[in-house]
């Protein structure tokens, strides 16, 4: 997502803005919005966790010829997210210059934020969703018929509700949580979330102690949306949003298990720490003025996990 978000009046804790566009693209077409090869088109931004989740699916999934991806500039402009000046500042695909066109193109009242990730229509010329949850599980749910030969199940029904369930938590404490830290104004908002962060990565910890990944020994839904956060942990969490109890490579199965999702398609060719970096520090001025990229950590995501031996 953008930009800094409001705090709470009274509390001085961290509000997210929720997806405002919920359209669904489905397989029988009752929605609107069929599922259809080449018709849409994700827009991210490699540096954004959240556009990071849709990404990962879309590549776990083989879908990169069946939807369409633009890509940004990691560092926002005083109209947010702006395409990059290799492709002359403008998207190819709708000749924008922001992403905010495609909000206004969309809905010429909007007043919103204009976050990253959405779904394009480009037979309508219009925003079908921003809520990255929703994105990921259509392309897992709707697209099926378009999967690639031998793709996971990353949302299968018998495991629905235990994912649901700990992505909830992982996004209240981990994934939005590290912003609740870092944009909290005020000590107490800043040490709950600091708290409530950490208790969630040891229990984290010690339920990656006893199998691969998070919901056994297949990747899911869930480890798509965990991974973006820790990827992002040590290089910018850590210090930026003061999350300095522990680095992820303190945590020796939290480590593993990232470097283990990392080393598979999907999870690091999706990975730009170089973007990751400039976003956060040089786009966050308020928090970092002079604008300085750290140049660590300098830590080996290529090392080998071991965990390809563990019980599911």
């Amino acid at each position: 997502m953008q930009g800094a978000f409001p705090s709470g009046p009274v509390t001085g804790g961290f509000v997210r803005q929720q997806g405002s566009f919920s359209g669904r693209v489905s397989r029988d077409g009752s929605t609107g919005f069929p599922v259809e090869p080449g018709r849409y088109l994700l827009y991210g931004s490699l540096a954004c966790p959240w556009s990071q989740r849709a990404l990962i699916v879309r590549r776990l999934l083989g879908l990169e010829r069946v939807i369409g991806l633009s890509l940004t500039d990691p560092v926002t402009a005083e109209h947010g997210w702006r395409f990059p000046a290799e492709s002359s500042g403008r998207d190819p695909v709708t000749g924008a210059h922001f992403v905010s066109e495609l909000y206004l193109a969309t809905d010429p009242g909007y007043a919103g934020r204009y976050t990253l990730p959405l779904l394009w229509d480009t037979r309508t010329q219009r925003i079908v969703s921003n809520d990255v949850t929703q994105i990921t599980v259509q392309m897992e749910t709707e697209f099926v018929a378009f999967h690639r030969p031998g793709a996971p199940d990353l949302y299968p029904v018998e495991k629905r509700r235990d994912i649901d369930a700990l992505a909830m938590l992982i996004f209240h404490t981990v994934n939005n949580g590290v912003y609740k830290a870092g944009y909290a104004t005020t000590q107490a908002a800043y040490e709950e979330a600091f708290d409530a962060l950490f208790t969630t990565l040891d229990a984290l910890e010690e339920r990656l102690a006893r199998r691969r990944f998070l919901l056994g020994g297949q990747v899911s839904e869930a480890d798509v949306r965990l991974f973006p956060t820790l990827a992002r942990f040590d290089a910018v969490y850590y210090l930026h949003y003061k999350c300095n109890l522990h680095r992820l490579a303190d945590y020796p199965y939290l480590w593993g298990y990232a470097r283990d999702l990392y080393q598979q398609p999907g999870f690091g060719d999706t990975t730009d720490f170089v973007q990751i970096k400039r976003h956060y520090y040089q786009g966050q001025l308020w928090i970092n003025p002079s604008g300085i990229v750290p140049k660590g950590p300098f830590v080996s995501w290529l090392e080998p996990h071991g965990r390809e031996r563990m019980a599911s």
